[in-house]
């Protein structure tokens, strides 16, 4: 029979495994990450991450100042998540507006190269004016 020991021990040796994991693919999508905004939730998540390992290392030990101190990160990475945001508020554009406004215009090129380079013969002439029957011009 597995005594209770060896379950908590294999969950906790689970739970940091688990924490080592999400703590990799967090880095490395502070690294890649293609904005700011990006990295910004990267940081949040690594306090998250953080807290996390204060936790199981605390329930492990069965020290409870443990938990004092992961809470008092909580408060410190939440504050400085609201001024990272309020940092990328106050610069106005960011990143994404100015990819996204670049993929605009490259459509709206690709678009007008597309109808430049229609060919123009065949295209019927103008039409008649309201009140101009067909065939009637404006001297008539």
């Amino acid at each position: 029979m597995i005594s209770v020991e060896t379950i908590f021990d294999f969950a906790v040796n689970l739970a940091l495994g688990i924490l080592c994991l999400s703590f990799l693919l967090t880095i490395y999508r502070i690294v890649k990450g293609p904005t700011l905004p990006d990295r910004i939730l990267g940081l949040d998540m690594l306090v998250f991450i953080a807290i996390g390992f204060i936790a199981v290392i605390g329930i492990n030990t069965g020290y409870a100042l443990y938990l004092d101190v992961a809470i008092a990160l909580g408060l410190v990475g939440f504050l400085a998540t609201v001024a990272f945001s309020r940092f990328v508020l106050s610069r106005g554009k960011t990143e994404d507006d100015i990819l996204t406004e670049v993929r605009e215009a490259a459509a709206t090129a690709r678009r007008e190269a597309k109808q430049r380079s229609r060919p123009s013969g065949g295209k019927p002439g103008p039409r008649a004016g309201a009140g101009q029957a067909a065939g009637e011009t404006a001297n008539d």
